[in-house]
């Protein structure tokens, strides 16, 4: 029986938010494009493959990332929803951080989500239909320490979002953001500034030793996707209610 559903594409999909974001939409019969530098590990996911093409990319990577989708699209058709989930945390002070750690938070955070969004918008524009959903964080309108260029590059995420919504809204295109406090992800497993990562967990404990479970964020994300295309739900910002920054 063919699939009436439209196409699904979800960056970073290998673990944290991304995976919980295709089990979900799994469960509901969309075809997904399903993206990650670990290909490996999306292909472990508990999903039901039979509508699901993976892909190694980076979407730094934007000729790689564009293969990919038109792939998928020649397959499922065109892109209705895009999830720009990959991001990276690299938590450091800035007086000792690696610049190149700021680079990598910048290209990924920043540009993968302008590179994705730029493959699929066009289309999107003119058929007046579409929707993308960018994944930021809390500390893309408020401070940390350690956070600097995370944060950085999460204000940038708020603002690209808030920029291209407004451009497009005319063109019944959605644009929306998902602002998750700290949760249960992989993010941290890549931080080198040890200072960072034991301030980072002395101030988890104050929370319970536990945040926000990803399932949660899936949930929301799905939420916005849900409703008609003539609503568009800007913003949600969610947490561990124990969160209290």
């Amino acid at each position: 029986m063919t699939n009436t559903k439209p196409l699904i594409v979800i960056t970073g999909a290998s673990s944290g938010f991304g995976a919980e974001d295709a089990k979900l939409f799994n469960a509901a019969g969309y075809p997904m494009l399903l993206l990650g530098r670990r290909d490996e590990k999306i292909r472990d996911l508990p999903l039901n493959f039979d509508n699901i093409m993976v892909a190694a990319v980076d979407v730094t990577d934007q000729e790689a990332l564009a293969d990919a989708i038109h792939a998928a699209e020649a397959k499922y058709g065109e892109t209705d929803l895009l999830i720009n989930n990959a991001g990276v945390m690299l938590l450091g002070n800035v007086q000792r951080q690696d610049p190149k750690e700021w680079q990598t938070m910048l290209d990924t955070n920043v540009m993968g989500v302008l590179n994705g969004t730029q493959i699929v918008l066009p289309a999107m524009v003119k058929r007046h239909h579409g929707t993308i959903i960018n994944m930021s964080s809390i500390a893309g309108f408020k401070a940390f320490a350690n956070h600097a260029a995370y944060v950085a590059s999460k204000f940038g995420v708020h603002g690209l979002s808030e920029t291209i919504r407004q451009e497009v809204a005319n063109d019944n295109v959605r644009i929306s953001l998902v602002a998750p406090g700290a949760g249960e992800t992989e993010l941290l497993t890549h931080v080198t500034d040890a200072a960072a990562l034991k301030d980072y967990q002395a101030w988890k404990e104050t929370m319970g030793g536990l945040t926000l479970d990803p399932k949660y964020v899936a949930q929301t994300v799905k939420f916005i996707y849900d409703m008609p295309q003539d609503v568009n739900v800007r913003e949600i910002d969610l947490a561990a209610t124990r969160q209290d920054s």
